[in-house]
């Protein structure tokens, strides 16, 4: 994903259950997650759901993983984001 950035989809901030309110309950921003989907450091598929993810460091140095769909080619659409342990991979 590095270097070809996808538009990415984002929900209304005020949906109770969209993926903006999913990763500020995590206490992350937009900025943030759209900062490492533009500088990963690995990507992968999840464990649990199958779908992409990738992880790496936001601005302020916090280790995130960041799962996602693809809605088309070019087009994405954030499911959640939250922090994990350096290794990254634990979806």
């Amino acid at each position: 994903m590095a270097g070809n950035v996808p538009r990415i989809l984002w929900d209304d901030d005020d949906d109770p259950t969209g993926n903006v309110q999913h990763i500020l309950d995590h206490d992350l921003s937009i900025e943030d997650v759209e900062y490492v989907l533009s500088r990963p450091t690995g990507c992968d598929r999840s464990r649990s759901t199958g779908l992409p993810i990738v992880w790496g460091y936001t601005p302020d140095d916090r280790y995130i993983l960041v799962v996602y769909k693809v809605v088309d080619e070019g087009t994405i659409r954030v499911i959640t984001a939250y922090e994990v342990p350096e290794r990254g991979a634990e979806a």
